[in-house]
């Protein structure tokens, strides 16, 4: 049985270790950060959802395609996030047309380098763009 003396204090170590925990909680500690190969499946279905949704929220009248991926990164936490960064042109397709098209060339040639940050749940196939940053090549 407690004290009355030691009530206070017990009280008070109880307060402070929840309000460490809670701190702890929001705060985001990755348990493993690396590169993964472009052939990994994921990554390949993850290259094909932002592909499409690039593409529906760009205001270009032509699609866009992934010329290469110049780097993925892998990140977990309590949930996976991909970090890609990659070369994308426009193609002769309208938005209208989903089949693959050849690269435009000439006037209409356009090259841009993004980078995306990507939440993943592959097994559920949920995907949430993060962050993203495209720059005119």
């Amino acid at each position: 049985m407690v004290r009355p003396r030691q009530g206070p204090r017990l009280l008070l170590a109880v307060v402070g270790a929840l309000v460490a925990l809670s701190y702890q909680s929001k705060r985001k500690s990755f348990i493993l950060v690396y590169e993964v190969p472009v052939s990994d499946p994921v990554v390949v279905t993850t290259m094909d959802f932002l592909t499409e949704d690039f593409n529906k929220k760009n205001e270009d009248l032509y699609n866009f395609r992934i010329v290469r991926v110049l780097k993925a990164v892998k990140r977990t936490t309590d949930h996976l996030e991909y970090q890609v960064n990659l070369e994308m042109r426009r193609t002769t397709c309208l938005k209208s047309e989903l089949t693959n098209c050849s690269f435009q060339e000439g006037k209409l040639y356009k090259k841009i380098n993004c980078y995306f940050s990507v939440f993943v749940i592959p097994w559920f196939e949920k995907y949430k763009v993060l962050a993203q940053n495209c720059t005119d090549v």
